[in-house]
Formats: structure tokens, C-alpha cells, sequence
């Protein structure tokens, strides 16, 4: 489970990003509950969501060509930095009592700009730390790592917020970029494994689009991701609405339901941490069952009820989101793995400009309960829908056994020839894995030029 921890840089790497992430936290909540104080608004929250990631649904796929040309490392140290300081500014602004919405989202906008580069850089950095045999093993922690933030974080926040207000939950997240920044610095750069860099030519952005698109294992799980993350991942419009408006309550309990998802998030990337394997069955059945248990939390009959249920849907969220990541870093290409994973990001976290207003318009309209139901709606449905796609080129059909009449269960069978998501195997076809082979093999041969110049 944490066998990526055994190497050093990464190990710094950790260290630093659950200081960080702690931080990033406590920022989103205070940032949630200060725009909901100064408008009253859950659309304005929608709002600062949306200035938040519009940068990448503008400018992701851009970020990814970023990654590809220049060292890793250094754009890390350079978007921790600015990111740090967009907390210690809005810190500054509200702890002077200056602050307005329209501060709020000029600075969520200027964070979004270098999230456009962090993001693709940090996603592939992870493998020149730890190498592709341990990729799925890192990515999980990395959630966990998140996840494990989102519990103290948002606690801290509500504290921080009940006693002394929202300014010094940013000024904490300001400094906290400190710590990623030491970590990168302290890092034996030896010890990496670069992967070859894109080199500087015209057409690397159609290039990259041009390979999902011939690459059925990449696009469809990055066509889920899209829907799921515009509209079944808008939590902070939902939330601030059922504390505020269902429940009645104040930052705390926000705090509190956000805790609760945090914990089965932690669960559930831990449990993807012990998983060898990236499988696209799994994928889609957290998606699925992500949207269905939204659906119940929407009929839930009390607020226990409702705060119960936000730890299961941070397991099946969590689930769908890491192993979505892994499957698509495992099957790409090690040079083209920068621009797959900015799509991946852009369509994941830049579709909120799309669904973030729309969804805080629902649920400003026809109340919360009907907002968060479009949500589930929508992820249940897609994740249908991408269900029987990839079974359709995979060659497989639903078919009900029953062989065993006191367990009838659905299974899928191959319709004909091996198709183009499969690879054969003694138990018969199942839909193709990444190679990890050759992504070893690459791992060796990038070892070979570091040791050559020594």
C-alpha cells in the first residue's frame, strides 16, 4: 500500500503537498463560505468556482505542451510560488477588511493560471520520481495525501473562520506553499528518471488531440471524466446550499459534511493503493454507482442521513478519479503523457466554468435538493453510456448466467473476433490492459542515459 514511500523524493514530494494540500483546503472552504457571506448567493460561489478552472478549460491543453518541452521540476517551484502568493494576497486583503467579491475572483482566476501548468507538471513528475512499475501505487497515495487534508483542513477552517474569521485560513495557505517548495529543492535530482522531452516543433497541440483520438483506451475513460467532473463534482455549490438553506446551519457543519467525504475519499484511495491493476470495469462502475449515491443522499429524510452518506460517495468518487488517472497515465505514451494528462485535467476540473454556474443557477431556481439530483442524474447516466460503448468495442454483451440459480449474476461474453480493446489470455478475452513491459523498459533505458555521462 505505501511502497512508494520507500524512495526519498518522493517521499519529500509527500511531505511537502499534505502541508500544502492542508492549506489549499482550508483556502476552498474559507473562500466558499466568505463569497456566500458577502452575496448570499450559492450562483456567486458557482462563480469563483468557475473563474477558478475556467484557465483550464481555456488554456489546459497548452499547460500539458508546457510539461512536455521543460524540466518538471522547475516549473514546480516556479507555479508553487505563484500560487502561494495569490493566499498571501487575498490574506492581506481580507485581514485589512478591504475585501470584495471582485477580489475574490480576480485572484481565483489568477490561481487558475497556474494551475494550468502546475497540474500537468505535477501528474508527470510523479513517474520520474518513482518510475512506471510504482505509478498506480503514487497516484493513490497523492489522493490519499489530498484527501487526507480535506479532513484536517476543512476542520481547521471552520475553526479558524467561527473564531477569528476567513482571513487568517488564507494567510495559513499562503505560507503553506513553503513546504512543497523545500521539498523540490531538497530532492537528489540524480535519483529521477526524465523522461525524453517533446521537442520544440509546430502541431504538438492537434498532435496530442490527434493521439487520444486514435486511442479508444484513452478517450472514452477521459470522455467519463468530463461529464462526471462538470456535473457530479460541483460539492461546494451543494453543500454551502443544504448547510445554509435544508439545514439551517453555519460553517461548521459545512466543514463537517466536507470531513465526512474526505474520510471515505482517504478509504478509498488507500484501498486503490493495494489494487495492481487500472481496470476500466472498475472505473465505470464507481461512476455509476457515484451518480446512484448521490441520487439517495438527494431523499435522504434528515441531516444525519444525509452527512452518513457523504462518506461512501468520497469512496466511490475517489475510486472513479483514481483509477480514471492511472489507467489513462499507464497507457500513454511517455512523451505524449504531458498533453493526455492536461486534457485529462482540462476536461475533469476545467469543465466547472461550464457546470459550476449552471448548477448553482439549478440551485438557486429549484432548490438544493433538485440541484444535487440533476448532478447524480447526469453521472449515472454517462456512466451507462460509456459502460456499453467500451463493451461494444471490446467485443462484449451483457448475458445473464444462470447456471447457478441461487446466484444468477450478469456477466459479459465475447460477440467475435478479438477486437481492438482486447488482448487474449488462458480465461478467454478481457478488455486490454496498459503494457507495463515496454513502460519498464523505457524506465531502463532513461536510467542508461543518466549513468552514461558518470
Amino acid at each position: 500500500m505505501f511502497s512508494s514511500l520507500r524512495i526519498r523524493n518522493y517521499r519529500l514530494f509527500a511531505v511537502g503537498q499534505v502541508v500544502s494540500n492542508t492549506g489549499t483546503w482550508m483556502q476552498r472552504i474559507a473562500q466558499d463560505w466568505l463569497v456566500l457571506s458577502l452575496t448570499g448567493s450559492a450562483t456567486a460561489v458557482g462563480i469563483t468556482t468557475a473563474l477558478q478552472f475556467l484557465p483550464l478549460l481555456l488554456f489546459g491543453l497548452y499547460g500539458g505542451v508546457i510539461a512536455d518541452r521543460y524540466n518538471k521540476r522547475r516549473l514546480l517551484l516556479i507555479t508553487q510560488t505563484l500560487m502561494g502568493l495569490t493566499g498571501l494576497a487575498l490574506a492581506a486583503l481580507t485581514l485589512s477588511g478591504h475585501v470584495q467579491v471582485a477580489h475574490v475572483y480576480a485572484l481565483a482566476f489568477v490561481l487558475g493560471m497556474a494551475t494550468v501548468v502546475d497540474n500537468p507538471a505535477r501528474q508527470t513528475f510523479v513517474p520520474e520520481m518513482v518510475g512506471p512499475h510504482q505509478i498506480r501505487n503514487a497516484v493513490s497515495l497523492n489522493s490519499a495525501n489530498f484527501q487526507m487534508a480535506r479532513i484536517t483542513g476543512p476542520a481547521l477552517a471552520g475553526v479558524l473562520i467561527s473564531a477569528v474569521g476567513s482571513g487568517w485560513a488564507f494567510l495559513f495557505n499562503g505560507l503553506s506553499f513553503l513546504a512543497p517548495l523545500a521539498a523540490l529543492l531538497l530532492m537528489r535530482t540524480a535519483e529521477l528518471l526524465p523522461t525524453e522531452r517533446a521537442p520544440r516543433t509546430k502541431g504538438q497541440l492537434r498532435e496530442g488531440l490527434r493521439y487520444v483520438r486514435g486511442h479508444p483506451e484513452l478517450l472514452w475513460p477521459i470522455v467519463l471524466v468530463g461529464f462526471i467532473g462538470t456535473f457530479g463534482f460541483n460539492f461546494p455549490i451543494w453543500l454551502t446550499a443544504f448547510t445554509d438553506k435544508v439545514f439551517t446551519a453555519g460553517a461548521g457543519t459545512y466543514a463537517l459534511l466536507n470531513s465526512l467525504m474526505a474520510v471515505g475519499s482517504v478509504a478509498g484511495a488507500l484501498l486503490a493503493a493495494r489494487r495492481g491493476h487500472a481496470r476500466m470495469r472498475l472505473m465505470v462502475g464507481a461512476a455509476l454507482l457515484f451518480g446512484l449515491l448521490e441520487i439517495v443522499a438527494v431523499l435522504s429524510p434528515s441531516f444525519w442521513v444525509f452527512a452518513a452518506l457523504m462518506a461512501p460517495i468520497g469512496v466511490v468518487g475517489l475510486t472513479f478519479n483514481v483509477t480514471a488517472n492511472a489507467s489513462v497515465q499507464l497507457a500513454s505514451d511517455p512523451v505524449m503523457r504531458g498533453r493526455v494528462m492536461s486534457l485529462f485535467v482540462m476536461v475533469f476540473m476545467g469543465g466547472t466554468p461550464i457546470g459550476g454556474p449552471v448548477m448553482g443557477w439549478v440551485t438557486d431556481t429549484y432548490g438544493p435538493r433538485i440541484g444535487f439530483l440533476a448532478g447524480g442524474l447526469i453521472s449515472a447516466a454517462i456512466a451507462v453510456v460509456v459502460a456499453l460503448v467500451l463493451g461494444r468495442l471490446a467485443g462484449l454483451r451483457p448475458a445473464l448466467d444462470l447456471r447457478r440459480p441461487a446466484r444468477p449474476r450478469i456477466r459479459f461474453v465475447a460477440t467475435g473476433p478479438e477486437p481492438a480493446l482486447t488482448r487474449r489470455s488462458e480465461d478467454g478475452e478481457e478488455p486490454r490492459e496498459p503494457q507495463e513491459p515496454q513502460e519498464l523498459q523505457e524506465s531502463r533505458e532513461s536510467r542508461k542515459r543518466v549513468a552514461e555521462p558518470a
